[in-house]
């Protein structure tokens, strides 16, 4: 009697079936699922119902199978829609890569060629894409967790973590609907990510920095704490995008590694106020520079290099002023909070970080802004107080 049923050893789906007098069993890659089951049934049905009638073409269900050979006739297939056989991972991985890769921008691209050859095509790629569990997933990130991490970390970190396991689903959930099986990766849930402190520096402590750093690095600096700008985009800066009359700076593109490229987003495409001290800092880079591409440049014209400058001028510039080490992207967090102590409108400020919303602006630098202002509530307690007091009347009024 012709059935559906499932190898013990791997789970998946197999036809068994007499044709001929002689037993048939065709491999499927479909896990053992209720909707699989379902689906194949139908396919074995028409299967029976085709070889009482005579008219079974073997090599139309299972055109890639050993016995076709055995059961061919001479009439010409007509079409029927074959059980498809999933591709290796690897295989898999190539073509979702073709396909997404125009779509990408250099870093990304970078970013996740590194994720596939160190880590998913080592572990899946010879596997048949279909047969991959969510054990087999689970497994994989309790492995990577155990890797190394840069910068002397001892392992990876929870967003790094996550980040692997975000594009083996997004590898996963297009395979799985075209060859129709279950994403294993669907209902795991991302590693969650504990919240980093921010450091950014105090007034006393910029002016400190800009005192006594290199004179031909002062006007940059100035650009850094003052303008919220990432590095990739101060370096990029050139001075066709510095719009004197507006007194605007134009961010519209990035630098890294010396290759220019769009910038980290369409929002971070955006036009950043001078205020007087930029706007000085501007003229004065100006008589540097003179008629260059670029507003910070090497000797020979070259945009910055950030390995170069982060370590040849910012951590020695902090160790000899005894403060703590910082990233230079503290510099871009030292400007949100200054805006904010200065009691600039949260949303203006969210459009000189790039930001498209205000979320991120009271998410990370609001706790901040006490510290730097002393609006921690005394307005409100002198408020609540005179109400108290029988003055409510007079404070609405007011």
């Amino acid at each position: 009697m012709s059935s559906i049923r499932a190898r013990p050893d791997t789970g998946l789906l197999f036809f068994d079936f007499r044709l001929k007098g002689k037993r048939c069993r065709e491999q499927t890659m479909l896990p053992d699922t209720k909707q699989n089951r379902k689906r194949l049934e139908k396919i074995l049905d028409q299967i029976d119902a085709e070889i009482t009638l005579g008219d079974f073409e073997y090599r139309k269900y299972f055109p890639n199978s050993g016995r076709a050979a055995q059961f061919d006739s001479k009439e010409e297939p007509t079409d029927v829609a074959p059980v498809h056989v999933s591709p290796s991972f690897k295989d898999f991985a190539d073509t979702w890569w073709n396909e997404n890769e125009i779509r990408w921008r250099r870093n990304t691209i970078s970013g996740n060629r590194a994720v596939l050859n160190r880590h998913l095509l080592p572990v899946f790629g010879d596997r048949t894409i279909s047969e991959i569990t969510k054990a087999d997933v689970l497994a994989f990130r309790a492995e990577v967790a155990l890797c190394a991490g840069r910068s002397g970390n001892k392992t990876l970190s929870p967003k790094t973590i996550n980040n692997l396991m975000g594009i083996l689903n997004m590898i996963m959930t297009e395979a799985a609907d075209r060859f129709e099986f279950q994403n294993p990766v669907r209902n795991i849930k991302r590693l969650r990510l504990q919240r980093k402190d921010i450091q950014p520096f105090s007034l006393g402590e910029v002016r400190l920095i800009l005192d006594t750093v290199r004179s031909d690095y002062k006007q940059y600096y100035i650009l850094r704490f003052f303008t919220g700008m990432r590095t990739g985009e101060l370096h990029g800066l050139k001075w066709s995008r510095v719009d004197w009359d507006a007194r605007q700076i134009l961010v519209r593109e990035t630098v890294d590694k010396g290759v220019v490229d769009y910038t980290k987003t369409d929002g971070s495409q955006r036009e950043i106020a001078m205020s007087s001290v930029v706007h000085d800092a501007l003229r004065a880079q100006r008589e540097v520079t003179g008629d260059g591409e670029y507003v910070f440049v090497t000797r020979d014209g070259t945009p910055l290099d950030t390995t170069n400058v982060t370590q040849r001028i910012w951590y020695p510039l902090l160790r000899y002023l005894e403060l703590t080490p910082r990233r230079p992207y503290h510099c871009r967090h030292t400007a949100a909070t200054l805006w904010l102590a200065a009691g600039e409108n949260p949303e203006w400020i969210a459009r000189q970080m790039g930001h498209a919303n205000t979320e991120m602006l009271f998410r990370v630098y609001s706790r901040y802004v006490p510290n730097l202002t002393r609006k921690d509530g005394s307005a409100f307690d002198r408020f609540v107080t005179n109400a108290i007091n029988g003055g409510m009347e007079e404070e609405v009024q007011s």
